[in-house]
């Protein structure tokens, strides 16, 4: 199993989030507004340490889980619908999922997903 993990901006989720529903086989998603920062803040300005925080506009994180035969499938939806070309359009993380478990069932592996 793969578990996709892709920081996207808030204007594109609604996208994003529509093409994931397509990807036949995927079972669901989960997604969170979340604030930080990336390289694209400090260009030009005063070193980290002497600036007070400041976040830039939201992103959503959004998260899948899926057998390892979909993963470039979704990391292909969110790429494609989160793309505007500009700096700060987020980014796409894959990791290894060694085992879920389905609370209500006790299930294990790909069955859960």
């Amino acid at each position: 199993m793969k578990e996709i993990r892709a920081y996207v901006k808030g204007e594109r989720f609604d996208a994003v989030a529509h093409a994931l529903r397509s990807v036949e086989g995927l079972t669901g998603m989960s997604a969170v507004r979340v604030e930080g920062f990336g390289r694209s803040q400090h260009l030009g300005r005063r070193h980290p340490a002497e600036q007070d925080l400041e976040l830039l506009d939201s992103h959503v994180k959004v998260e899948v889980v899926c057998r390892d035969e979909l993963a470039e499938q979704v990391v292909a939806a969110i790429l494609t619908h989160a793309q505007t070309g500009l700096r700060g359009d987020g980014k796409i993380y894959v990791s290894r999922v060694e085992d879920a478990i389905r609370i209500a069932t006790g299930e294990r592996g790909d069955g859960s997903v």
